[in-house]
C-alpha cells in the first residue's frame, strides 16, 4: 500500500481497524472494571496488560460502547505490520478524523518531528479530552513508532492514550508511574470474580452450585477464556460437577487456544523450554537451568513474563515463577504424549538439585514422579527426615506423597520408611513388621545411606522398645542413639528440629515401659523442652505421660503442671473435649485424690471415664482403674474397688511395667484390707526376692495383716529409712510405722513417726494416706500440740480465732508464682524449679523476685514461712 493511497483517500483504510469490536453473544458486563477504565482515561496514559484471552480488548469495546465520558474517541486495532511510521500514524491520524478531531493528514511519507509537533497542537486545540485507544499495541515491534507517541504525549496535555496488549508498551512507563500519570491494570485486575463466572455460566445455560463455581474458578484462575470455554464444554454434558472436577488444560478447546495463541508463535527452542520446565510447580530460573540444562533459563524466564505467556512471578522477590494451572497441564499432557520417557529423567533432575540444596519435600516429590521410591526414601534417611514421618505419619506432607509406595518395592529404605509412616499412622505392629523386614534387607543387600540410616535404624528400635521392651535393650541402646544424634550436621538439624523431639520421646516411654520412672520422667521432660512448633501432638503425648509419672513419684505440683499443659495444648490445637489427653485427665483425677479434694476427684474421674473404655490402650485405663480403685477405697468399698483392679489387670491395655506392678502391689494391700491374705500372698508371689521399696512393703503388709508384727516393723522401717524413696511409699511407710507402734501402746514412737509421715506429706499436701489410717491414730494428737498443728497444716481447718503476726499478702500471687513457690517449699534449686515447670532459669529467677516483693520477705525461707502462715502453700 502507497503512501498516496493513504493519504489521499479514505477508502484506502481497512474501516475494521477503526471499528469498535461487537459484544459476543455471552458478554458480561463488569461495571467495577469499566469505571476503573474511565478512572483511568483522566489520566494521559492506561495501560492495559494480560494474558492472551484476558479480556482486555472486550473490556475496552464494553467501555466504549457505553460512552462513559462525552469526549471523542479514536479506535485502532494494531496488529504486526503497523509498526511502519507512515502507516502507525496515518491510522492514528485516519482515526482522530473520523472522531471528529481536526488534525493535519500524513503528506510525502516520511514521519517528521514536525509533523508530531503539528498533530499534537490539533489535538491540544481540541475544545475537549481526546480519547486514542491502541488495541493491541504492545505486540507492535520496534520502538519507533511509541517515541512519537511519547513526543505527541509530552506536547498535547489533552490526548489520553490507551494502550492494551500482552506486555508492556516500549514507553518509558515508569517515568509516567513516577509522575502518577499512568494508570495499570494488569492479568490479576482481569481475573473473573466468582460472581462473574455464575452470571457467564446462566448465559450458557449452565447451573454450578457455589463448590463447583469455586472449583472452576481456582482451576482457571479467573482466566476468561478458559472460564468460557469451560462453559462451553459444559454445556455438552449432563453432569457438569464430575466435568468441573476433571477439566483441565488438555481438554480439546482449551488446548486448541493455547497451541495456537501462546505455542505456535513461539521458536522451538522456547517451546522446548515451556515443555521441560512444565514437571515443576513454582521454580527458579536456577532450578529451570538444573532441569533442561540450559544456562540462559533465567533469561528465557525473563522473556515469557514480559510477553504475559501464561508464566508469571511467584510473590514479590521471591526468584519464583509458576505457569498459569490450565496451561501447565496442557504442557505436561504435550511432554507426555510427545516423549514419555524424558519425564522420569526430568522430574529426577529437579530432585537431586532439590535434595542438594535441602528441600526435601520438594525432591522428594519429584522423586515419587519419576517413580524412583527408592531414591525418595533415600533422601528422608539421608537428611535426617524420618522423624517426621513418624510424627505425622501418614497425613503430614512427607507421609503423603509416599501413601503410594508399592508393597512389591523392597529395598531397604521405602521399606524402613513404610516402617516410620505405619507407626505415626498409629500401627506399631506394622511398624515392627515393616522394620524387621527392613533389617533383613540391610543385611543382605546393604545400602547406600551411612549415618543418616543408622540414626534411622535406631530410632524406629527405641520406638517399637516401648512396646516390647528389656531393661538392657533401653539402657544400651538409648547412649548409643544420643551420640549418633549429637553428630547430625546442624544445617540438617535445623531442617529437621522434630528428630531430638521423637528421640528423647522414644527413649523416655521405652524407659517408662520397663519401669525405670525416674529416668524415663527426666527424659520426657526433654522431650517436651526441645519440642518445636508444630510438634504438638507428640509434645501433648509426652506431657500426659510425664503427668502420670509425676503423679506416680508423689510430685503432684508437677504432675498437675505437665497434666494442665497438655490439656491446653489440646485447647489451642482445637481438639474436641472427648479427643483431649486421657492421661492428662487421670493424673489430674489422681492429684486431687492424693490431696483428698474429693469432689474434684470426683469430677475428673467421670469426665475422663468415657475416654478408657473398652479398645483403648496405653497408660490412661490403667491409671484410670488405679484411681477409681483408691476412691472406692476412701468409701469403703473395697470388693469394688479390688473387681476394678483384676479388670484392668486381665484388660491387657499396653500399660507400662511401672503402672502394672502399681495395679497388683495396689490390689495385694487391699486384699489384705479385706481379710482376704491368702489371695494376697499369691499376688505377691512374684516379688518375694525384690529388694524395692514398694514390694518390701507390701510383705510388710502381708506380715502385719498375718500378727507378725515385729517382722512387719523391721521391713517397714528399712523403706522409711532408706534414701530416695518415693514419697507415697515412704510416706506409707512411716504410717505403717505408726500404727504398729500405737498398737504395742509405743505412743513416743509412733507419733515420732506419725510426725515424720506428716513432714513427708506436708510438701505435696498429700492427705489421703493419712486421712485413711487417721481413725486409728487420732489418740496421738492427745496432748502434743506440736503434732496437732502439724496435721492441721497438711489441710485441715485452722482453728478459729487462730491470729498470725505475719503481713498479709496486698497483691495475690499468680499460678505460676505459687507453683515456684511450692518448689522453694520444698528447697529444690532454681534449676530443678525451672526443669520442673518447663521454663527457663531466667523466668523463674524473675518469679522468686516477685514472689519475695509480694510477701515482703528478703529471703526465700522466710517467704516460705510467711506463705505457710498465709495457708499459701
Amino acid at each position: 500500500m502507497s503512501i498516496d493511497m493513504i493519504t489521499d483517500s479514505e477508502k484506502s483504510f481497512l474501516t475494521s481497524k477503526f471499528a469498535v469490536p461487537e459484544a459476543p453473544p455471552f458478554m458480561v458486563t463488569r461495571p467495577g472494571l469499566l469505571d476503573r477504565v474511565t478512572e483511568g482515561v483522566r489520566g494521559p496514559v492506561t495501560v492495559i496488560t494480560g494474558l492472551a484471552g484476558s479480556g482486555k480488548t472486550q473490556l475496552l469495546a464494553s467501555w466504549a460502547r457505553s460512552r462513559a465520558v462525552e469526549w471523542p474517541f479514536a479506535w485502532i486495532t494494531l496488529e504486526h505490520g503497523d509498526e511502519q511510521l507512515p502507516t502507525f500514524w496515518g491510522y492514528v491520524v485516519e482515526g482522530l478524523r473520523r472522531s471528529g478531531v481536526d488534525v493535519p493528514a500524513v503528506t510525502g511519507g516520511v514521519i517528521t518531528r514536525g509533523f508530531l509537533g503539528r498533530l499534537a497542537a490539533a489535538v491540544e486545540e481540541h475544545p475537549t479530552p481526546v480519547v486514542l485507544i491502541l488495541d493491541g499495541a504492545s505486540q507492535l515491534p520496534g520502538r519507533d513508532w511509541a517515541a512519537g507517541l511519547e513526543y505527541v504525549l509530552s506536547h498535547a496535555g489533552t490526548l489520553r492514550v490507551v494502550l492494551t496488549g500482552r506486555w508492556d508498551p516500549p514507553l518509558p512507563l515508569y517515568r509516567y508511574r513516577l509522575a502518577g500519570l499512568l494508570y495499570e491494570l494488569r492479568t490479576a485486575d482481569l481475573a473473573f470474580t466468582a460472581d462473574e463466572v455464575s452470571r457467564l455460566m446462566r448465559l450458557h445455560g449452565v447451573e454450578l452450585a457455589a463448590p463447583e463455581l469455586a472449583t472452576l474458578l481456582e482451576h482457571t484462575e479467573g482466566w476468561a477464556a478458559g472460564i468460557r470455554l469451560s462453559a462451553c464444554a459444559l454445556q455438552r454434558t449432563p453432569d457438569a460437577k464430575v466435568l468441573v472436577d476433571t477439566i483441565s488444560g488438555d481438554e480439546s478447546t482449551i488446548a486448541e487456544y493455547f497451541v495456537g495463541e501462546v505455542l505456535r508463535v513461539q521458536p522451538p527452542e522456547t517451546r522446548r523450554f515451556l515443555l521441560e520446565t512444565s514437571v515443576l510447580d513454582t521454580f527458579t530460573p536456577e532450578l529451570a537451568a538444573a532441569v533442561t540444562t540450559r544456562s540462559d533459563a533465567p533469561r528465557m524466564l525473563a522473556a515469557l513474563t514480559r510477553e504475559n505467556a501464561f508464566i508469571q512471578p511467584v510473590g514479590s522477590g521471591t526468584g519464583l515463577y509458576r505457569y498459569h494451572r490450565l496451561f501447565a497441564e496442557l504442557l505436561r499432557a504435550q511432554l507426555s504424549w510427545g516423549d514419555p520417557g524424558e519425564v522420569a529423567l526430568l522430574h529426577q533432575r529437579a530432585a537431586l538439585w532439590l535434595a542438594a540444596r535441602g528441600h526435601l519435600i520438594d525432591a522428594v516429590g519429584h522423586a515419587v514422579h519419576a517413580g524412583d521410591w527408592t531414591g525418595a526414601a533415600r533422601m528422608v534417611i539421608e537428611d535426617y527426615g524420618l522423624g517426621s514421618l513418624v510424627v505425622e505419619g501418614g497425613t503430614g506432607r512427607l507421609g503423603r506423597l509416599f501413601a503410594a509406595l508399592p508393597e512389591h518395592v523392597e529395598d531397604p529404605e521405602p521399606v524402613l520408611v513404610r516402617a516410620a509412616v505405619a507407626y505415626g499412622d498409629g500401627d506399631p505392629s506394622r511398624a515392627a513388621e515393616q522394620f524387621t523386614l527392613a533389617g533383613k534387607l540391610i543385611a543382605t543387600r546393604g545400602s547406600a545411606c551411612d549415618d543418616g540410616l543408622t540414626l534411622a535404624c535406631l530410632l524406629m528400635r527405641l520406638l517399637l522398645l516401648a512396646h516390647d521392651a528389656g531393661e538392657d535393650d533401653v539402657d544400651q541402646l538409648a547412649p548409643v542413639a544420643r551420640t549418633f544424634l549429637a553428630s547430625v550436621p546442624a544445617h540438617r538439624l535445623a531442617r529437621h528440629p522434630e528428630l531430638p523431639m521423637v528421640l528423647y520421646a522414644a527413649e523416655g516411654r521405652a524407659r517408662g515401659a520397663v519401669g525405670q520412672v525416674d529416668e524415663a520422667a527426666a527424659v520426657l521432660a526433654e522431650a517436651v523442652a526441645s519440642a518445636p512448633t508444630g510438634a504438638e501432638a507428640v509434645r501433648m503425648s509426652c506431657l500426659e505421660n510425664l503427668a502420670l509419672l509425676e503423679a506416680f513419684r508423689g510430685r503432684l505440683s508437677r504432675a498437675e503442671t505437665a497434666a494442665k499443659q497438655a490439656i491446653d495444648l489440646a485447647r489451642q490445637c482445637g481438639l474436641p473435649r472427648e479427643r483431649w489427653p486421657a492421661a492428662a485427665e487421670v493424673a489430674l483425677a489422681w492429684v486431687a485424690l492424693e490431696r483428698y479434694d474429693i469432689e474434684a476427684a470426683d469430677r475428673r474421674l467421670r469426665a475422663v471415664q468415657p475416654m478408657c473404655g473398652a479398645g483403648v490402650t496405653g497408660p490412661a485405663p490403667a491409671g484410670f482403674a488405679l484411681v477409681r480403685a483408691r476412691r472406692l477405697q476412701t468409701r469403703g468399698e473395697l470388693r469394688q474397688a479390688i473387681g476394678v483392679l483384676a479388670s484392668a489387670e486381665e484388660a491387657d491395655s499396653a500399660a507400662p511395667r511401672w503402672l502394672s506392678r502399681e495395679l497388683r502391689l495396689v490390689r495385694a494391700r487391699l486384699l489384705l484390707l479385706a481379710g482376704r491374705a491368702e489371695e494376697a500372698d499369691g499376688l505377691l508371689a512374684g516379688y518375694a526376692d525384690s529388694s524395692a521399696p514398694d514390694a518390701v512393703l507390701a510383705r510388710a503388709a502381708l506380715l502385719l495383716a498375718r500378727g507378725e508384727t515385729g517382722a512387719a516393723y523391721q521391713r517397714a522401717r528399712t523403706v522409711a529409712d532408706a534414701a530416695g524413696t518415693r514419697v507415697p511409699i515412704a510416706l506409707d511407710a512411716w504410717l505403717m510405722l505408726a500404727m504398729v507402734a500405737a498398737g504395742r501402746e509405743e505412743t513416743a514412737n509412733a507419733r515420732e513417726a506419725l510426725r515424720r509421715a506428716l513432714r513427708v506429706a506436708a510438701p505435696e499436701s498429700c492427705r489421703r494416706a493419712v486421712n485413711q489410717v487417721w481413725g486409728e491414730l487420732r489418740r496421738l494428737l492427745r496432748d502434743d500440740d506440736r503434732l496437732a498443728q502439724q496435721y492441721r497444716s497438711l489441710g485441715a481447718p485452722a482453728p478459729a480465732g487462730t491470729a498470725t503476726a505475719d503481713p498479709v499478702v496486698v497483691e495475690q500471687l499468680s499460678k505460676r508464682e505459687l507453683d515456684v513457690l511450692r518448689g522453694m517449699a520444698e528447697m529444690l534449686p532454681t534449676e530443678e524449679i525451672a526443669a520442673s515447670m518447663y521454663v527457663s532459669v531466667n523466668t523463674v529467677k524473675t518469679h522468686v523476685r516477685s514472689i519475695l516483693r509480694k510477701l515482703s520477705a528478703s529471703r526465700r525461707n522466710e517467704a516460705v514461712r510467711r506463705a505457710r502462715a498465709l495457708r499459701l502453700i
